[in-house]
């Protein structure tokens, strides 16, 4: 069978350890000095070699060599067992699938044994935090004071489920995510070595998409090796299935330019081309985060083509950068959304229309201050007049004259507001877009028997104005608050909410929503 090629390439030495440069001084430090502790605790993301660093402390304590500095040889018989998987001494367990007292029992009694091979029995206990209470409880005494031939390490990618008791016995390492240009070199290095042909900016999207584990990009390599073919960008994108770079730059684009339809067309012909929604809001984010860079002055440290660089400088002028602050938490939102449904695509469709329905505001004036330095000029407030005849017909005309003042509300919208995120995350998982609309909503209010729900555009008022939509909200609330109410959905300005005796179509609404605000009535 042909051997995976992470396990092919797996370090030997500690001088081929990738990007974890201090917990490799350290440890090798301690061999040389003879000070190797009894209880170790490595720490970090998939992928960034603490089994591998692991076996390396398991072979470098039963090496053979004379001189401390040159261990592990891989020469002596200890060594090439430890290579070759039989090496009796060094135990791997995985705690996933031994996560029980009684496996911490059995753990207990054999560890007395003297090793048979080695100097040391090196205990490695992989996703240790998958251990349940009493199983740790159980572990706690031998961890403190094992058997002076006994080692532990133990390996987690959750470090935070590790009770403190544990933590304070080992000595704890924190592994760090592999740069990408140290991945890079490093699957160059493999594709010379199996004779591939691969091009440089195909190993670059594997270095990214293995967010940082060097197993995953070989793991990558590997699965696109397999095609038999040049391993060329696009068929990386294919295989992987991310986007192209000109697909994030014509979102962005389309956000900028406030063009909703064009945006949601490039997103449908990269789904329909097989790309990953998620996949495509991380390329998003990861673009907006070039932008943030650029602003902030460090455009060293983006990773992108040329082509792509000049075209972030021009977006990144564009966009002031709160705007690219903001944009990047919603696309990270959709990123992260797991409650794809029937409709996988519409937590990115939800993005979009967020971030066009919020476009970059045009630059305010800047007007001469007394002091002689700039300043903004803010926006100009909209006073509203209210004549005698208004003020006397309040049976028939609100105070601002726009609309009917309602009946008295059937129930106190507060009480709604409170609620609303708890009513959504109650919606089952067959009802999970409801959900992510309900969570989209910007303004509550009732107006009588009326409860009018504000969005950021017109898009999610589409999808959330269904009939079965409005069915369900309203059975949430007759449910739950025990009142029979109409919904209206609107669309409502990012800066607050239209006051509920506002016209949704009226002069004063549409000065809301180009910034302005209400700061007296007359």
């Amino acid at each position: 069978m042909t051997q995976a090629l992470y396990r092919k390439y797996r370090p030997k030495g500690w001088d081929t350890v990738i990007g974890q440069d201090h917990v490799v001084q350290t440890l090798t430090n301690s061999i040389k000095a003879d000070r190797v502790g009894h209880a170790y605790l490595f720490a970090g993301p998939r992928g960034t070699g603490k089994t591998t660093v692991a076996r390396l402390l398991a072979k470098a304590v039963n090496c053979l060599a004379e001189d401390p500095a040159h261990r592990p040889c891989n020469t002596c018989k200890n060594c090439e067992a430890v290579n070759e998987n039989r090496f009796m001494d060094m135990i791997e367990i995985d705690a996933a699938s031994n996560n029980g007292v009684d496996d911490v029992r059995d753990l207990r009694e054999k560890i007395n044994f003297s090793p048979s091979q080695g100097k040391y029995k090196v205990y490695v206990v992989d996703e240790v935090h998958m251990l349940s209470g009493g199983a740790f409880n159980a572990l706690l005494k031998t961890l403190e004071e094992p058997p002076p031939h006994a080692i532990f390490v133990l390996a987690t990618t959750e470090i935070h489920k590790i009770p403190a008791t544990v933590l304070s016995r080992c000595q704890r390492h924190e592994f760090r995510r592999v740069p990408v240009d140290e991945i890079v070199v490093n699957l160059k290095h493999i594709v010379a070595a199996e004779n591939l042909i691969a091009d440089d900016e195909a190993l670059t999207l594997i270095a990214r998409q293995s967010a940082g584990g060097m197993r995953d990009a070989q793991s990558l390599l590997d699965q696109l090796s397999s095609t038999g073919t040049k391993i060329t960008l696009a068929l990386a994108q294919t295989v992987l299935g991310t986007a192209t770079s000109k697909t994030v730059l014509d979102i962005i684009s389309s956000v900028l330019d406030h063009q909703p339809a064009h945006g949601l067309e490039t997103i449908h012909r990269a789904l329909d081309s097989g790309a990953d929604p998620r996949s495509l809001a991380r390329q998003i984010v990861e673009y907006l985060r070039g932008l943030m860079l650029i602003q902030m002055g460090n455009i060293d440290q983006v990773e992108a083509t040329r082509e792509v660089k000049i075209q972030m400088e021009s977006h990144a002028k564009s966009f002031n950068t709160s705007e690219v602050l903001r944009m990047m938490k919603i696309f990270n939102n959709a990123a992260t959304d797991l409650r794809g449904g029937w409709q996988p695509s519409l937590s990115i469709e939800l993005a979009l229309a967020e971030a066009i329905e919020n476009p970059t505001e045009s630059p305010q004036i800047a007007v001469s201050s007394p002091l002689g330095s700039p300043r903004q000029t803010p926006p100009k407030p909209v006073s509203v007049a209210r004549t005698e005849s208004q003020l006397e017909g309040k049976s028939t005309s609100s105070p601002l004259g726009e609309a009917p003042v309602s009946d008295k509300p059937v129930i106190n919208s507060g009480d709604i507001i409170k609620s609303w995120k708890h009513l959504a995350a109650a919606l089952p998982k067959s009802q999970a877009n409801l959900s992510a609309l309900m969570n989209s909503v910007k303004m509550i209010d009732v107006q009588g028997k009326t409860l009018v729900l504000g969005l950021a555009s017109d898009v999610l008022v589409s999808k959330i104005d269904k009939p079965d939509q409005v069915e369900a909200v309203q059975k949430l609330i007759k449910d739950n608050f025990g009142v029979d109410v109409s919904i209206r959905c609107i669309v409502t300005n990012a800066r607050g909410k239209l006051p509920a005796s506002v016209a949704q179509d009226g002069m004063v609404a549409a000065a809301i929503q180009h910034g302005g605000e209400i700061v007296d009535m007359e």
